[in-house]
């Protein structure tokens, strides 16, 4: 596993991105949005109107490129102004209050309505590093409320299972890897078997209080399950930063307003799920590795609920360098494409609401607006060489100017006011990651397996072997600037090619960059910093991890099956 290694444990802490607030969009938030909108629109206009269309080829790859952009902003500003909806409603605040009602008597066993439940924790391991293991492992016997913590090896560690004999939790490795992530989960559900499970990855961290926050929903006996944020702590590089503030609007803003038309979907860690709901359907859903999205897609079929809890209830890691982001974004990507290919949510066949079906149309079809920067590159090139032009030039450079900014400046607005600050990391990366979306694409489209990749795992090579193509684009683009520069000299005139195709340059070259310094980091190791902190309990523990007593029928241990310790 490489990591780059970094010194800065303290600021990391300070700019994690804390989706706490999440699903209640301030006045403000609304005002930019409307704005936003009307810009989207007006752009939209601009770019339709007969009098700006410009040469055939150029243009149609603008209005491809910038039809699926605009319409997925669109989509994302209705979902953010319907978030808002708080999801504890009162009979999940009545449901907390009586959750432990033996409490008082060392009895910490969890209610709901009234009646005791068994909840089982996982947490997945797939070669994860044995002291990141360690702190999940721990933190989820620490959650409080009776329970019981199941280490889910697919890595096959005897190290990790000694580790589990150590701390007290269960500890199940399976004869095949059949299924990946969502196999070994499905094998789990043939041992533990709990009214409600939890999913933890092995580098997410749990707050104590995560089953005391999300168990009162299932209050509800039509909530299948309730997903949680992910919030990573180890924003140390540029692509983790990139990585993890990418998705801080979706996490404060798109999952909340998805509450609103029960379409959130599962990412696959910091969840809970009712057992009988994942019964229902046949297990989690093992045919594609974007088995969370798919699980939530099936339940939502079946007519179950899903909840997201905007709280930050797990701190974990995000990508740190190329090759792991490559990785995790392929794995999503070709899960969406797949979706989208095998699994329309607008065919009639689809037992979905309409509502629904447009925001897994949206998750489906999101990926693509990853390619569209494929596009928009190559469009200065077709002026620069073969004067071909994707509008009018009836129209001044203002006019163009004072569209184009109508839509992306109140887009990086939105993402400026979301996140606090202007993320170059983040623009820089959506720009960059065109190949992989592309070949992501061509992976559903043939059916070709990615394999599994654990999030955050990586080789020590060369960040070089996975940007082959962005490297040919930044030395292609910056020889094309060199040439519209020496003609534009040469015209007496600056031109907006020269000025969009020069940006673009930049934009790659400061990515490449960013590959030198990993690629000097991975050949010069230095000492990893002080592990992350586990989260501060709030109020004291109660419970520490002890496997329930067992009942006849409810928990016969198989061959593969190791009881790896008792109570602490």
């Amino acid at each position: 596993m490489a990591r780059i290694p970094s010194t800065r444990q303290t600021r990391h802490t300070l700019d994690r991105p804390s989706p706490k607030d999440g699903g209640e969009p301030t006045p403000v938030m609304i005002l930019l949005v409307v704005v936003a909108t009307i810009g989207v629109l007006a752009y939209a206009a601009f770019l339709l109107a007969p009098d700006s269309r410009g040469d055939l080829l150029p243009y149609l790859m603008v209005i491809v490129a910038e039809s699926i952009l605009v319409l997925h902003a669109l989509l994302s500003m209705w979902t953010i102004l319907s978030s808002g909806r708080n999801p504890r409603d009162y009979a999940a605040h009545d449901a907390a209050a009586h959750l432990m009602p033996r409490l008082a008597r060392g009895d910490d066993t969890i209610h709901l309505r009234g009646a005791p439940v068994v909840v089982d924790v996982f947490v997945t391991v797939y070669g994860e590093d044995l002291e990141t293991v360690r702190r999940t492992v721990v933190a989820a016997l620490g959650l409080q409320g009776r329970h019981r913590t199941w280490v889910l090896d697919d890595g096959k560690s005897d190290e990790v299972r000694a580790m589990a004999a150590e701390t007290g939790a269960w500890y199940v490795r399976r004869l095949s890897s059949h299924g990946a992530k969502a196999g070994n989960i499905n094998h789990a559900l043939t041992l533990a078997k709990g009214d409600f499970f939890a999913i933890f990855d092995a580098d997410f961290v749990p707050s104590p209080r995560f089953l005391l926050e999300t168990m009162p929903i299932f209050v509800h006996e039509d909530v299948a399950f309730v997903q949680t944020p992910q919030v990573y702590g180890n924003l140390d590089t540029v692509v983790a930063r990139g990585a993890a503030f990418m998705q801080t609007v979706f996490y404060r803003f798109i999952q909340p307003g998805r509450n609103r038309f029960n379409a959130a979907f599962c990412v696959g860690t910091n969840v809970v799920f009712r057992r009988r709901a994942v019964d229902e359907i046949g297990g989690i859903y093992t045919d594609s590795k974007s088995e969370d999205v798919w699980t939530a897609l099936l339940l939502h079929e079946r007519g179950w609920r899903s909840v997201f809890l905007p709280d930050a209830l797990a701190v974990g890691e995000a990508p740190e360098t190329i090759e792991a982001y490559s990785k995790q974004q392929l794995r999503w990507a070709t899960g969406g494409f797949e979706i989208l290919l095998h699994h329309n949510p607008l065919s009639p066949r689809r037992t979905l609401t309409t509502d629904q079906r447009i925001q897994y149309l949206v998750t489906a079809t999101f990926y693509l607006a990853g390619i569209c920067p494929l596009l928009l590159l190559l469009v200065p090139p077709l002026e620069i060489y073969f004067d071909l032009r994707p509008m009018t030039l009836e129209i001044t450079v203002f006019t163009w100017v004072l569209y184009y900014a109508g839509f992306y400046v109140m887009q990086i607005l939105l993402a400026w006011f979301a996140v606090g600050s202007f993320r170059w990391e983040t623009l820089t990366l959506a720009t960059v990651s065109f190949p992989i979306y592309s070949k992501a694409l061509w992976n559903a489209l043939t059916g070709k397996d990615v394999g599994w990749h654990v999030t955050g795992s990586a080789s020590r090579r060369s960040p070089f072997n996975f940007i082959i193509p962005q490297t040919l684009f930044f030395l292609f683009l910056a020889l094309t600037t060199l040439v519209a520069v020496w003609r534009d000299i040469d015209n007496g005139v600056l031109t907006l090619a020269t000025g969009w195709n020069a940006t673009n340059t930049l934009i790659l070259g400061a990515f490449l960059v960013t590959a030198l310094r990993e690629a000097h980091a991975l050949s010069h190791p230095t000492v990893r910093p002080a592990p992350l902190q586990l989260p501060a309990a709030t109020v004291p523990l109660t419970v520490v991890a002890r496997p329930l007593q067992r009942q006849p029928g409810l928990l016969e241990p198989e061959p593969q099956l190791e009881p790896a310790g008792g109570a602490r």
